[in-house]
């Protein structure tokens, strides 16, 4: 099985606090985000809504694509999560199968 990598967008509501990372296990960071279990901007500014992912088989290019992200300007950003996500949902539901709570 080909090993997987996302880049991804967390935030704390729609148009708010914008955090982007990498992961080799969405369903575990995203779960770590919703919790606040690591320290660091994203549980300082309680970006815990997954609103936006990209998978990669390669991981050189996740990390790439992940350092061009967080140089985009916002308003790229907004535009990447409205292309696909214009209600800016908790993909959460979406990655774990589980109903909306």
């Amino acid at each position: 099985m080909e090993k997987t990598y996302q880049v991804y967008i967390v935030t704390n509501r729609k148009h708010g606090t914008l955090y982007t990372g990498v992961t080799n296990d969405l369903v575990r960071r995203a779960y770590e985000h919703r919790e606040g279990v690591i320290a660091g901007f994203s549980k300082t500014h309680g970006c815990t809504r997954l609103v936006w992912f990209e998978t990669h088989t390669d991981i050189d290019a996740a990390i790439a694509h992940e350092k061009r992200l967080k140089r985009w300007r916002r308003a790229f950003k907004e535009a990447l999560i409205a292309e696909r996500n214009p209600e800016w949902r908790d993909l959460w539901w979406e990655i774990t199968g589980q109903r909306d709570g």
